[in-house]
């Protein structure tokens, strides 16, 4: 199945190579050159994967990857001229998959954009062999077909971590998905939330802690 990537990118002969280069490799593409027009635009449309310019006229890249979060996963990769260590941080901390820097080779985008979708379809076939299932309108948790009560805080740090796996989370992040009124709490109240869930899921396997950094989720290998 043809996979569509959308490039959010302000210079236009910039957009026109990474397109025609991507089209080489059956592609389909659609192009945005400002800020403001993405999120607009997302609400129609569902691409496989984003490219994404930080530097952008109206809304900056960050901020569109901070918003997509909030309701999708899908695979964003950055482009940006800002080489600072801090600046590649904070791109991979609003939840971008990878990012590139500029000048880049149009070949080099494609080999990125390859390995972003091979790592997301790994990801998914993992999840289908997962034995934990969530249901978001109920807010409850299903392993191996047995229904867990979760409070709704548990569940939302649950939600997160498994909504990405693989991807690791600071305290502070999960903080900020699990309380909406950005209360001010000890980062070491995750700690006591994700014992609680491990207790109650049986999960141990699958949550793992990374030590001085936060928590991921790992699904289950097949058997």
């Amino acid at each position: 199945m043809t996979k569509t990537i959308l490039i959010v990118e302000d210079e236009e002969k910039i957009a026109a190579l990474m397109r025609d280069y991507l089209r080489q490799y059956d592609f389909d593409t659609f192009e945005i050159d400002h800020g403001n027009e993405v999120l607009t635009w997302l609400k129609r449309h569902q691409p496989d994967l984003i490219l994404l310019d930080i530097m952008l006229p109206g809304q900056d890249g960050i901020s569109i990857c901070r918003e997509i979060r909030k309701t999708s996963d899908v695979p964003v990769i950055f482009m940006t001229a800002r080489v600072e260590e801090i600046d590649r941080l904070l791109g991979l901390e609003m939840g971008a998959d990878d990012y590139i820097c500029k000048p880049f080779s149009p070949r080099e985008v494609v080999a990125r954009v390859k390995a972003v979708l091979r790592r997301t379809d790994s990801r998914q076939s993992s999840m289908s062999d997962d034995p934990l299932h969530l249901n978001e309108s109920s807010m409850k948790a299903t392993v191996h077909g047995v229904d867990i009560e979760l409070t709704a805080v548990e569940f939302r740090l649950l939600n997160t971590l498994v909504a990405r796996p693989g991807v690791i989370y600071s305290r502070q992040q999960l903080m900020d998905s699990i309380y909406s009124d950005q209360r001010i709490v000890s980062d070491r109240t995750i700690d006591s939330h994700v014992k609680k869930i491990r207790k109650k899921l049986d999960l141990n396997d699958h949550i793992h802690s990374v030590y001085g950094v936060g928590y991921k989720y790992e699904c289950p290998l097949p058997e």
